[in-house]
């Protein structure tokens, strides 16, 4: 039996790939938003349902390109239970990240503890999607529009996603999507940020270019956060395979909460009613089980198996953010940073790993 990873990137073949970069490789056109990227747009348009997409070099720029454009200034309600990355994007805009707790249902923020958060500085919510399970959009979008705030998503895990037919890309004034390797849908390393307002986010499209509106002129201070040709023809022959790959993958992780839905001290997250899911990750809550969450993954690993604790720790907990924000009252997040161990998920898994998988757990 082999090693089984957390996650494993999905590919198009060799020959699917060589043949969409023909025309790249020929034009000699690598980069600058060349003409994979402009079909790749296009595609990703209608397959997620939106009006506006631009293509980012990764999701982390995106999100801090995102929240550039909007020009805001004060405080960002937002959620220790995320990537680093989140809490970083608004830092390195010159935001103050004000850390809510999350709900016991998903893990996402609690609206009801944004509501109280909120102050005459407030400027924005920065709220995550967290594993593919959806923010309350509906109450957080209420909250936006009665006092004046900008809402961007990050949705890194969250393409493919809907809510009552309603596409995650358009939820919020903006959503970023990773395209990383490890991801449910992927460029190599990439990208995405779908938005409503083109006169909210017009400056997007020079600050991913270090500002440039035409050749002689520099109207912000931007970066170069653009996404090459090789990663959007990765892309463009992704996006034909996707619902394919979440098909694969949601028949392991039927056969997960086939095995571990009901055990004692484990617990797994239901998906709201009309939420269609991409199976991005399948966590699993450890809580009261025999053994505890660093147990299992220890007992995994010792069978080449390898699950991750995420997110861990909180994000106000890392040596970085710990003096300022260490001893904020979060335990919902703290509690899930604590219980998680996400299981391995990827198309090219067999229902007999997820079983060798589940055994281990059980034994």
């Amino acid at each position: 039996m082999g090693r089984i990873n957390v996650t494993k990137s999905s590919m198009p073949s060799f020959e699917e790939y060589t043949n969409e970069l023909r025309p790249v490789w020929e034009s000699r056109w690598l980069s600058n938003r060349g003409m994979a990227s402009k079909e790749f747009e296009e595609e990703l348009k209608k397959y997620l349902d939106c009006e506006n997409v631009w293509l980012f070099a990764n999701g982390h720029v995106a999100l801090e390109v995102a929240l550039q454009a909007l020009g805001i200034k004060g405080e960002v309600i937002t959620t220790p239970y995320t990537h680093v990355s989140t809490t970083h994007a608004i830092v390195r805009n010159g935001l103050t990240p004000v850390f809510v707790d999350v709900k016991e249902d998903n893990y996402t923020v609690n609206p009801e503890l944004i509501e109280s958060a909120i102050t005459e500085k407030t400027a924005a919510i920065v709220a995550t999607h967290v594993y593919g399970f959806l923010c309350d959009v509906e109450a957080i979008d209420l909250i936006a529009r009665r006092h004046n705030l900008k809402v961007i998503y990050d949705a890194a895990h969250a393409f493919g996603v809907t809510l009552n037919g309603v596409s995650a890309a358009n939820f919020g004034d903006a959503a970023m999507f990773s395209t990383h390797a490890t991801k449910v849908f992927h460029t190599i390393e990439g990208g995405i940020v779908t938005y409503k307002d083109g006169e909210t986010f017009k400056d997007m499209r020079c600050l991913v270019n270090f500002g440039f509106v035409n050749e002689e002129e520099v109207v912000r201070i931007g970066t170069n956060a653009r996404m090459n040709e090789f990663e959007a023809v990765m892309g463009i022959c992704n996006l034909r395979h996707i619902d394919e790959e979440i098909a694969k993958r949601k028949l392991l992780g039927d056969r997960y909460r086939e095995r571990l839905k009901g055990v004692p001290g484990i617990k797994l997250i239901e998906p709201e009613k009309g939420l269609v899911w991409n199976y991005a990750y399948f966590p699993v809550i450890f809580d009261g089980y025999r053994q505890n969450r660093n147990e299992i993954k220890a007992k995994l690993e010792k069978e080449d198996i390898y699950a991750r604790k995420y997110f861990y720790p909180t994000t106000n907990c890392f040596s970085c953010y710990r003096e300022q924000y260490g001893s904020l009252d979060v335990p919902v997040a703290v509690h899930a940073a604590e219980c998680v161990l996400t299981l391995p998920i990827y198309a090219d898994m067999t229902v007999g790993d997820a079983d060798r998988i589940c055994d281990v757990i059980l034994l």
